[in-house]
């Protein structure tokens, strides 16, 4: 075999290892999470039904499945406000890990190269850390006289406790925490690259450093905003932990509504539809995101 014919097998044995990663580890366990949305639930292990017992009996599985699922999640209002929900605090944590992240990040993309690992280093600190033993401790300093309490007494502020445990204020500090590093490392990773010669001539040609932010840096930002903002919505519209912990009765994120219909309810075909919907409004957007931009990029 020549050398260039080992070489494009090997390059399409590269290729072929992440669409392999693909098939095994979400194509397949979605397939199976598919399958179970459009089942009934069962008593029996596993507790839904119909199974598939071979390929002799696909027809008769497939007859055998159902959109009463989806059907549920559209008429009861638990379900779809959840989703409203937990849209709504995903977004909120979003724009506050923004406008807290883009700054620190300018910042540390500004510091002397020599200080900047030092401050790298701080932000991805607290991944040193278990998440829920840093979870935890804002318990410690949300709850009537805690931490915050004691603090204010000590600045001399007075008055009746704050009382933030168990109310969405108490959610959305935990979560802009948890996830502002997920902000600020693909944004100190952009603005670190940008090339400061044309600050110089932005500033040459009588431009303000407002005017030079908003027409140089902030363009060329943009995709760190977008990675960021991606990498904080995905995995805050499902979260549980936080709002099991420091949120109350009122925040029913569909986190939660997922494990209780897993594990509490032991409806597996109803929470397999709610995580499949899930899927589908958080993936089609960025697909109709994507091609647009790829529609934009053949354009230009």
């Amino acid at each position: 075999m020549s050398a260039a014919a080992s070489a494009k097998r090997l390059g399409r044995l590269v290729v072929a290892v992440p669409y392999l990663w693909l098939v095994l580890f979400f194509l397949a366990p979605f397939a199976i999470v598919l399958r179970m949305a459009f089942s009934q639930s069962a008593m029996a292990l596993p507790p839904y039904a119909p199974h598939w017992a071979g390929l002799g009996q696909i027809g008769d599985f497939l007859s055998q499945l159902d959109f009463e699922n989806f059907r549920l999640l559209g008429d009861d209002a638990l379900y779809w406000e959840s989703y409203l929900y937990s849209l709504r605090i995903a977004g909120l944590t979003t724009i506050f890990a923004l406008a807290i992240g883009y700054p620190l990040a300018y910042a540390m993309a500004s510091a002397p190269s020599r200080w900047r690992g030092v401050l790298l280093v701080f932000v991805i600190l607290p991944f040193w850390t278990s998440f829920l033993i840093r979870v935890y401790a804002w318990i410690g300093i949300l709850r009537p006289e805690g931490l915050l309490d004691a603090g204010l007494s000590l600045l001399g502020i007075e008055g009746e406790p704050l009382r933030l445990l168990n109310t969405e204020t108490a959610v959305l500090l935990g979560m802009v925490y948890s996830y502002l590093p997920f902000m600020v490392l693909p944004l100190f990773a952009t603005l670190e690259k940008l090339d400061r010669g044309l600050l110089e001539a932005a500033a040459d040609l009588g431009a303000t450093p407002l005017k030079a932010f908003l027409t140089v840096t902030l363009p060329l930002s943009l995709p760190g905003v977008l990675a960021g903002s991606a990498l904080v919505f995905i995995p805050a519209v499902g979260e549980f932990v936080i709002p099991d912990l420091l949120g109350g009765p009122d925040t029913n994120m569909i986190g939660k509504v997922l494990w209780n219909e897993f594990f509490s309810n032991r409806d597996w075909p109803l929470a397999s539809a709610v995580a499949v919907v899930l899927l589908v409004v958080l993936v089609l957007p960025l697909v109709l995101l994507q091609r647009a931009r790829l529609r934009r990029e053949m354009a230009a």
